[in-house]
């Protein structure tokens, strides 16, 4: 019988390891395209034969997704997979749409077929949005897991936009292995964190050999998921986090609404700057989407070096690139600190932005008088700098995960702003963990 001809759409992440888990080795399909969208220069490249299988010693090309109904009939396209994650359901729809006028079959792929067990118990961080505050959620438990005595490894969903051969299991433990891997800004700012803590992280393209690696060095494994894309491990403990910033998004974006169905807890974040009727209205929604979850009330409260410093300057806000872009967040924390701690004014920075940045405001218009920290690359980099330097700003706030002062060579004056997690009331997840786990012996 002829194999079914597959072509998956993804961006850099899902997409693979869909591969992986379905379609590598397997004598039924055979792949003839990934089409890519989301992040910059990731199309026309291969999934390379080393990575793809035996079935597969060419590799496999990766197209621009604008040319999917053109690939569709060029290379007689029976099945298109749908792999990525923080878009509105009607988008997806409309792509679908689009594929069965084209003559294909339309698919989504659910968990059975795409999570790995491991041999540790996981403990899943996933969120509604991109933004929703996946990252310190996941630091929080990281602590207390730590704190109950447990050895912990933190998993990354896969942000693989180097070489993928190189980053096939990559682990770091330390700054010297984000430069040794040439990791972007975006990677930066959610490996950091843990590498800070103590806490080694792995990350890559093959989340089999991944999760084997961390097994051995972990009592327990975290997986800390990316977007509001649903985990590639099968968890023990499956935490969400929901916006109320945003209501209504969790019942209206893709695959959001499927973690909030999946969760056994949901972090209701942010409720100490959110309206309070839209608090009670996202409690309402998830509370009958899932009403077995546990939902915990959490706050975001930020920190500044030095608040006095704000006070009437102009002032540069940046904050973390995808909260921005997928997230369609319009600002963050560092514009709540602008506005708390009295700047003069807040310097839209898109007349001053070159290149890519600029480009980045087209094609996510939502974006607000904010710079999203983009850096996918070191060309990417120093149009960010150049963006940056162009600004008649007196002072700059970073409101992004780690110290871009780092990886930036500013020309102004610079305060980070920073967030954390803190529940409100109980339970508190260190009661949901200590109930699940107890305290290692």
């Amino acid at each position: 019988m002829a194999r079914t001809r597959v072509l998956i759409m993804g961006a850099a992440g899902r997409d693979f390891h869909n591969f992986n888990m379905v379609f590598r080795d397997n004598p039924d399909f055979e792949v003839v395209a990934f089409t890519a969208t989301q992040i910059p220069n990731i199309e026309g490249r291969l999934y390379p034969a080393e990575l793809a299988g035996q079935l597969y010693p060419q590799g496999i090309r990766i197209y621009p997704e604008g040319e999917l109904l053109d690939l569709i009939r060029e290379l007689h396209v029976d099945e298109v997979v749908f792999s990525y994650s923080d878009v509105p359901h009607s988008y997806v729809m409309h792509q679908a749409s689009k594929v069965l006028a084209a003559g294909a079959n339309f698919r989504l792929l659910g968990l059975h077929a795409t999570q790995l067990r491991s041999r540790k118990p996981v403990v899943s961080i996933g969120a509604v949005r991109t933004g929703s505050g996946k990252s310190q959620t996941t630091r929080r438990v990281a602590d207390i897991l730590r704190e109950l005595g447990y050895a912990v490894a933190a998993v990354r969903h896969p942000m693989p936009y180097g070489n993928l051969i190189t980053q096939t299991a990559q682990r770091f433990a330390d700054y010297d292995d984000l430069d040794e891997y040439q990791c972007t800004i975006e990677e930066r700012e959610e490996y950091e964190p843990h590498l800070d803590r103590g806490v080694t992280v792995f990350a890559g393209v093959d989340y089999e050999k991944i999760l084997r690696l961390a097994e051995q060095e972990a009592d327990i494994i975290l997986w800390d998921g990316g977007n509001n894309d649903l985990p590639f491990f099968k968890s023990d403990l499956h935490i969400v986090i929901a916006d109320p910033h945003r209501p209504g998004h969790e019942s209206s974006y893709h695959p959001g609404e499927a973690n909030v169905r999946l969760a056994d807890v949901v972090v209701l974040n942010k409720v100490d700057t959110a309206n309070h009727a839209n608090v009670l209205s996202v409690r309402r929604a998830i509370q009958a989407m899932n009403p077995r979850a546990t939902i915990i009330e959490a706050a975001s409260p930020l920190t500044v070096e030095d608040p006095t410093a704000i006070k009437g300057k102009r002032v540069l806000v940046i904050e973390d690139g995808p909260t921005l872009t997928h997230g369609e967040m319009a600002y963050g924390a560092a514009w709540v600190a602008a506005e708390r701690f009295g700047a003069a004014e807040i310097i839209d920075p898109r007349p001053y932005a070159v290149g890519s940045i600029s480009e980045t405001y087209g094609k996510y218009p939502t974006t607000g008088n904010v710079l999203p920290a983009m850096g996918y690359g070191s060309e990417q980099i120093r149009e960010l700098e150049q963006t940056i330097r162009n600004t008649p700003a007196d002072l700059v706030l970073i409101g992004t995960p780690i110290d871009l002062r780092r990886v930036l060579k500013l020309d102004k004056p610079a305060q980070r702003v920073r967030y954390e997690l803190q529940e409100i009331g109980r339970p508190t997840l260190k009661d949901l963990l200590l109930e699940k786990f107890g305290a290692k012996k």
